[in-house]
This record gives structure tokens, C-alpha cells and sequence, in this order.
């Protein structure tokens, strides 16, 4: 079984549950970082303990918050972290062909839930493609 880490802010947090029930269905142990209610919170609380998880399991996560600037920001201050904030499938194919994106920001206030869910299917399935990208991506990192 898969792991897949899932952390929001307040307003990600309805998203977040509907998309745990979601990887569940689809089979992947879910690992939430909270946040737990709708009660307002500062969005690093949880994309920095998010992004530490990944990094350590060389894992993949899906952060939430009302536009996923925030989440984003602060997960890719983790020199293994590569967020992308996607807010179609288009988007969320090219974060994973061309980028190796290990976390997906998905704008809670700008899609869906169908959308959401979309995008994370083909988070969790689409492959890196590797070759051109892979000398890019291996610059991304800041040491």
C-alpha cells in the first residue's frame, strides 16, 4: 500500500477530508498533518512538518489552503520539496511529467472537488518522463 502525506490550513481543511476519503478508495494509507477543524490556523504549521515527512520517505503529499500560495511557499523551503500549485489536470501533468513535483497545492477556493480529485489521480499516477527534465529539475534544489 501507498503512503500519502495531506496536510490544509482552515481553509482547506473540508477539501482535505473529502480527499482523504478519496485516497482511501483508491487504496493509500493517509497520513493527515492536520489541521483537524475549520478553526482559523497559520498554514506553515502544517506544510513545514508535511514537507519534513516527505522528505524523510522520499514521499509525495497534497497541501490545501485557500489559494496554495501559502502551502507552497513554505514547502519549498525544503530543499527535497518540489510544490506545485495546480488548479487543472493540464497543470497537474506538467508538475509531475516535467518537474518531479513530490507535493501538490491544490487552491481550495478555486476548484472543485471533482477537480480536486482529478488532479490528484493523476498526481498519484502520472510518472516522471525523466530525460531533458531530469537537468533541470536536479537545479531547482538551493544548497
Amino acid at each position: 500500500m501507498k503512503l500519502m502525506h495531506i496536510g490544509s490550513d482552515h481553509a482547506g481543511f473540508e477539501l482535505k477530508e473529502y480527499l482523504k476519503d478519496v485516497l482511501k478508495d483508491l487504496g493509500i494509507e493517509v497520513m493527515d498533518h492536520g489541521t483537524h477543524s475549520m478553526d482559523s490556523v497559520d498554514y506553515p504549521d502544517y506544510a513545514h512538518p508535511l514537507s519534513v515527512a516527505v522528505e524523510a520517505a522520499a514521499g509525495m503529499g497534497i497541501l490545501i489552503c485557500g489559494s496554495a500560495n501559502g502551502v507552497a511557499m513554505a514547502a519549498n523551503k525544503h530543499i527535497g520539496i518540489r510544490a506545485a500549485i495546480c488548479w487543472t489536470r493540464e497543470v497537474a501533468v506538467l508538475a509531475r511529467t516535467h518537474n518531479d513535483a513530490n507535493v501538490l497545492c491544490i487552491p481550495a477556493r478555486f476548484v472543485t472537488k471533482e477537480e480536486a480529485e482529478e488532479m490528484v489521480r493523476i498526481f498519484i499516477e502520472t510518472p516522471f518522463e525523466g530525460g531533458r527534465h531530469q537537468n533541470r529539475v536536479n537545479k531547482i534544489a538551493c544548497n
